[in-house]
């Protein structure tokens, strides 16, 4: 994970509006309100499309919401890697996914208001199994995980069930399960099983 040493870009009143506007044009909405809490990793799913980024995009311009969220870093390159990066984005490499956990643990001791986005599934492709590294970023820090949410049947974008991770990593587990149950992402056969896998 990328030390960051730019500035992120604030959602200002045009960015507030393009992410309202967009929204309306395409007949998708932004439901309730981001948590206002200073620290947290947010997990978003389903991730199954190239589309999934625009439309968080939008949302997060919508609901005023100025994350950093981690991407492979092969996404960072010329002519878009500064514009992502000044977006939020930070490159990881996932080879390294221990670092990548310590790293992020850093980044929010770092920073008195950090929330930091994710997407568990860590690829649009399809996936057996979630990757675990938000939840155990979120346990090291002692921040909670917020879950959010891009539903396709329904065209929202919107924020469900907040995590504190506890010592039984199972049922954590199974309160995100059974919320994004009902989720159903651009193409619903590429979304992976919701599972707690041991930290190796």
């Amino acid at each position: 994970m990328e030390e960051l040493t730019y500035e992120r870009i604030q959602v200002n009143a045009f960015l507030h509006w393009l992410g309202k506007t967009v929204f309306k044009i395409i007949g998708w909405r932004a439901d309730g309100d981001v948590p206002d809490i200073p620290k947290y990793v947010m997990i978003v799913a389903p991730h199954t499309s190239n589309w999934d980024f625009p439309v968080g995009l939008m949302a997060s311009f919508s609901w005023r919401f100025a994350p950093y969220w981690v991407a492979k870093h092969s996404l960072f390159r010329w002519p878009f890697g500064g514009l992502l990066k000044r977006l939020g984005g930070v490159p990881i490499n996932r080879a390294a996914a221990h670092d990548v956990i310590e790293q992020a643990t850093q980044f929010f001791q770092r920073h008195s208001k950090a929330r930091l986005v994710i997407t568990p599934e860590g690829t649009r492709k399809r996936v057996d199994k979630w990757k675990n590294g938000f939840y155990y970023i979120a346990k090291k820090a002692k921040v909670p995980i917020v879950c959010a949410y891009i539903d396709y049947k329904r065209k929202i974008t919107g924020i469900g069930p907040i995590i504190t991770p506890s010592d039984d990593a199972e049922a954590d587990m199974k309160i995100i399960r059974d919320f994004y149950q009902t989720i159903v992402g651009k193409k619903p056969e590429n979304f992976g099983d919701i599972q707690i896998l041991p930290r190796t």
